[in-house]
């Protein structure tokens, strides 16, 4: 009862919740934990207690780009959806907190003639998570536009510049250093006739709509582009576009999307997964080297 209601006074806490709930690819096990806390400082609280009750935690963003096993997490997993405001700092710089819908924030900054998030306006993550991976897309990524991140290391904020953060292709720092819980970043915007901006939006999201099965359970681009090459193109040169194993498919429509067609379980996603990186590396002699993040799998 001291771990529920220490947790219940700081956050929003669902008993036994499950992956399939906060996952866009809907498959996973049971939470033990899952919380949402009110503000930053409640946050280095509850973490802190955590990790004086040797309570394993999971900090995970909107759970667009993970898949998760179908074995009970027996701890916490945070969601950073109260953790989401935001404001301008000056004419070109905003200050935007990791619980911010990426989507939302990037209609709301087109009303006002911000331009720079563009790219970044269908894919269906919050800032934490997009800071956390690189995201990118349209030959744009969230290091073009960071100047700062905010957080929370060793129980003390700070601030890391670009440089620090170690950004690469679809790649940052807090991979290695998953202690490191990423809570805001500076964003540098340009200002642009609102109607350019829209319409750059709409034909991003048109573009998706066209090529992307939007329509099914999934997270995502699964692989990372190769050098000179396209994943999905070394996919479909296999053979492997449609493939269906346990209710997980390769997708018809766009083969680096690996989505959840019915009843798919994360052991039959990283089971599809491998065969995959196989099959490419036999074929072609390229190692794939995957997007998604895999959990408590």
């Amino acid at each position: 009862m001291e771990i529920i209601n220490f947790l219940s006074s700081h956050a929003d806490l669902k008993l036994d919740a499950s992956f399939k709930d906060i996952t866009t690819i809907k498959m996973g096990g049971k939470i033990k934990y899952l919380i949402s806390p009110f503000d930053m400082n409640r946050l280095k609280l509850i973490i802190n207690f955590l990790k004086e009750y040797a309570i394993p935690y999971k900090v995970v963003g909107r759970g667009s780009n993970m898949v998760c096993g179908s074995r009970d997490y027996n701890g916490c997993v945070i969601l950073l959806e109260h953790i989401n405001h935001y404001h301008f700092e000056d004419d070109n710089t905003i200050y935007v907190e990791s619980g911010m819908v990426i989507p939302r924030l990037a209609n709301t900054l087109a009303k006002l003639g911000y331009s720079g998030l563009e790219f970044a306006s269908g894919i269906p993550g919050n800032l934490g998570g997009l800071v956390f991976m690189n995201a990118g897309a349209y030959k744009k990524e969230m290091s073009d536009i960071i100047s700062e991140v905010l957080v929370l290391s060793d129980g003390e904020y700070k601030w890391l510049n670009r440089e620090e953060c170690a950004f690469s292709y679809r790649h940052s720092i807090f991979h290695e250093r998953r202690d490191i819980v990423i809570l805001a970043a500076r964003l540098n915007l340009v200002k642009r006739p609102c109607d350019d901006i829209r319409n750059l939006i709409q034909d991003r999201l048109a573009r998706r709509r066209a090529t992307q099965p939007l329509d099914k359970p999934s997270c995502g681009s699964c692989f990372k582009n190769p050098e000179g090459d396209y994943a999905w193109r070394l996919i479909d040169g296999v053979g492997m576009r449609g493939y269906n194993y346990h209710g997980i498919e390769v997708s018809q429509k766009h083969p680096n999307f690996i989505i959840n067609a019915g009843g798919g379980t994360g052991e039959a996603f990283v089971a599809t997964l491998n065969l995959v990186k196989t099959r490419v590396l036999e074929e072609y002699g390229v190692s794939l080297r995957e997007e998604v993040e895999i959990f408590n799998c």
